[in-house]
C-alpha cells in the first residue's frame, strides 16, 4: 500500500545489506512440502510485506532499498533463483492490517476468496459506477454501459494505476503494442480516446481527470466502486 511517486525519490540514508552465510557446506535439499494437490511441485515462494512509506520512513528505509536488499540476499544464497516486485497499490484509508491490505490488493487466492462477492451482488449496487475487471464491464447506476473493448481497456489501466498521472506517450505504447502504424494512434489522438470514454461515462466523466501538459489519471470518487477479480494483474513498480 504505497503513493507510486514516492517511489521515485532518493533512498534514505541507511542501506541494508545481505548477511552472508558462514557455513561452507552446501544446504541439505528441503523436504517436499506437505498436502501439495496431486501432479504439483513447489517452484518458488511469495513474501508479503505490509508497510506503507510513512512507516518506512519512521524506520529510516524506503520501498525500493527493503526490495534491493531481499533481491541481494536472494542473490547470495541462491544465484540461480528469479525474482519479480511489485507494489500494492490500495485506496487511501484502506482499514486492516497492511499485510492484509496488501494480500488483498495483490489478489491472493486466500485473501480475495474471504471477501468474494457472488455476481448477484455485484449488481445489487443501486447507484454509482462500478468497473468490475474481472467481468470486463461497466455498470452506471446499475445499468450495463455500452463500451468497446478499447474503451474499457484505456479505463482499465487508469484504474490499475489509480493516483498516477499516465501521459499519452505510455498510452499508446501500452494499449496498441502490436498494432501496425496505420492501427497506432498519434498522442494527441488519445484524446479523442477519452473524450468518448468520458461521454459513456456520462455524470461521471470526471472520474477521468486530465492533468493539463501530462496526461490522464483515474480519480476514485466515493460512489465508485471496482471490483477485482481473481488474477487481475498489479502494476509493475521495480
Amino acid at each position: 500500500m504505497s503513493t507510486p511517486a514516492l517511489l521515485d525519490r532518493p533512498a534514505p540514508v541507511r542501506h541494508l545489506h545481505a548477511v552472508p552465510t558462514t557455513d561452507a557446506t552446501p544446504a541439505e535439499p528441503a523436504p517436499a512440502s506437505r498436502n501439495l494437490p496431486p501432479g504439483t511441485a513447489p517452484r518458488g515462494f511469495a513474501l508479503y510485506v505490509g508497510l506503507d512509506e510513512v512507516k518506512a520512513a519512521a524506520d529510516g528505509v524506503s520501498l525500493n532499498v527493503l526490495v534491493d536488499a531481499i533481491r541481494r540476499t536472494i542473490a547470495d544464497l541462491a544465484p540461480s533463483a528469479q525474482t519479480y516486485a511489485t507494489v500494492a497499490l490500495a485506496p487511501t484509508g484502506a482499514g486492516g492490517r497492511d499485510v492484509d491490505v496488501v494480500r488483498l490488493a495483490l489478489h491472493e487466492p486466500a485473501a480475495v476468496a474471504r471477501t468474494k462477492q457472488e455476481p448477484e451482488e455485484v449488481d445489487r449496487v443501486p447507484g454509482g459506477v462500478v468497473v468490475d475487471i474481472s467481468r470486463k464491464r461497466v455498470l452506471l447506476d446499475g445499468e450495463s454501459a455500452q463500451f468497446t473493448f478499447k474503451e474499457f481497456e484505456l479505463l482499465q489501466y487508469l484504474v490499475l494505476r489509480e493516483g498516477r498521472t499516465i501521459d499519452r506517450s505510455e498510452l499508446v505504447s501500452s494499449l496498441w503494442q502490436g498494432t501496425t502504424d496505420d492501427e497506432t494512434p498519434g498522442e494527441r489522438t488519445i484524446d479523442v480516446h477519452v473524450r468518448r470514454l468520458r461521454a459513456k461515462l456520462g455524470a461521471y466523466e470526471d472520474i477521468v481527470r486530465t492533468v493539463r501538459g501530462v496526461g490522464y489519471r483515474f480519480d476514485r470518487h466515493a460512489d465508485v466502486v471496482i471490483r477485482y477479480g481473481h488474477g487481475t494483474p498489479s502494476p509493475d513498480r521495480f
